[in-house]
């Protein structure tokens, strides 16, 4: 019964609080613990909170854990696509915050402009943006999918995408979730690939950035890893 007294108005105290002071104050239990009263209705919420963190390490990684691992630990599904939610609407949000549509995209913050894209992906994608000769947007999308590791390339699928919007300037983007953004050689040598392959066409590759967690390359502006790619074909 103290306990049950204890916890009496728990729930309403921590939205008023959120709504109050927002999320800045809290630590990551309690807003695991406050996420979680949308799915689980009537029940103290802390302790499994305490217990997905424990499990994976921290809140983000409650985020980007499998489906599988999360009813292992006895998650239900309305409970994991709430959590599944949020990077995804984070995703969302952070893309149409920086829409670019009908815009003239900034070339030298590219990295700026793709990374909002790969938020809580946990597998590669690449992100194809097609430019007129105004830099205007005239496309942006997935052209590839992959493992946790790693992505095709689809040459053709970007050369044929190209052509039917009329681009003249293009850029791609993957991301190497969980690892780091050091191009490996066979980034550089795809990248090589594509810019020769749109070159044919009269149409150039003007940048590939490479996103992971915490950190952006983009290689036309490395002079270790590809510069040398890029060098004359963009406006300065």
């Amino acid at each position: 019964m103290a306990d049950k007294n204890l916890h009496k108005g728990h729930r309403q105290r921590l939205r008023d609080l959120y709504l109050r002071e927002g999320i800045d104050n809290f630590n990551h239990h309690q807003a695991l613990e406050l996420l979680l009263f949308y799915a689980i209705p009537q029940r103290d919420t802390n302790p499994l909170a305490h217990k997905l963190i424990d499990e994976f390490g921290s809140i983000s990684a409650v985020f980007d854990a499998p489906v599988t691992q999360l009813k292992r630990v006895g998650l239900t599904d309305n409970t994991i696509a709430l959590l599944k939610l949020i990077p995804d609407f984070s995703r969302i949000y952070n893309m149409d915050k920086t829409d670019y549509n009908s815009k003239r995209v900034e070339i030298s913050k590219l990295c700026e402009y793709f990374r909002p894209k790969f938020i809580g992906r946990t597998s590669e994608v690449m992100y194809l943006l097609l430019m007129d000769k105004k830099y205007k947007e005239l496309y942006c999308g997935i052209i590839s999918k992959g493992s946790s590791n790693t992505t095709d390339v689809p040459i053709t699928k970007i050369l044929e995408t190209a052509v039917i919007y009329k681009a003249d300037y293009i850029a791609i983007a993957h991301n190497h979730p969980g690892g780091i953004a050091l191009p490996s050689r066979e980034d550089i040598e795809t990248t090589k690939l594509v810019f020769n392959a749109l070159r044919l066409m009269n149409k150039r590759l003007i940048d590939h950035v490479i996103v992971s967690d915490d950190d952006e390359v983009s290689l036309a502006q490395s002079s270790v890893f590809g510069r040398g790619i890029f060098i004359g074909d963009t406006e300065t």
